[in-house]
């Protein structure tokens, strides 16, 4: 019973204080800009078993401390059947993922692509001007966004789909 309730519990724990890079969820905008820029890289992987390509729409963005941003991020199913997948995602440096603020996120729900189907996923966020008070990131100038689409729960296991018509697309696609 422990086991079950520990993996809920060190997700609360995660999001609540933005440990292991974890970012956080939010439904308001930031009211304070600051003068100073910083850049945020992305990165985008998809995980064994998972047939899609998936990537940002451009690599980094160069931003103000607290300016709610929005980009976006490709994927394109590349199998012959319908994959449902979620993303998970972290930040880094670790520390900064408890200012790194998502306002909307594609990865707040699981997806589901068509056969060949291509979707735009945004993400609005911003960097909480607080950052600047903490000791260990207040000269921080780049933080990075990863994220990793894995295949939902009810997905089938690779063994599984030996013989079938998207085998080789899954193999090319880290499947």
């Amino acid at each position: 019973g422990m086991a079950y309730a520990a993996v809920p519990l060190y997700d609360l724990f995660c999001r609540v204080t933005g440990f292991g890079g974890t970012t956080q969820r939010t439904d308001q905008y930031s009211d304070v800009i600051l003068e100073r820029d910083i850049e945020i890289r992305f990165d985008a992987n998809v995980a064994g078993g998972m047939p899609w390509q998936f990537e940002p729409a451009q690599r980094s963005t160069t931003i103000k401390i607290g300016e709610t941003t929005q980009v976006s991020y490709t994927s394109q199913n590349v199998a012959q059947r319908p994959v449902t997948g979620t993303a998970s995602f972290n930040v880094t440096p670790e520390l900064a993922g408890a200012y790194f603020m998502k306002v909307e996120c594609f990865c707040f729900t699981e997806t589901e692509l068509q056969p060949g189907e291509t979707m735009d996923m945004p993400v609005v966020f911003y960097v909480d001007p607080k950052i600047v008070e903490v000791a260990e990131l207040k000269d921080i100038r780049t933080i990075t966004l990863s994220y990793t689409f894995f295949p939902t729960a009810g997905a089938q296991p690779v063994a599984a789909r030996a013989g079938n018509d998207d085998t080789q697309a899954d193999t090319e696609f880290g499947g």
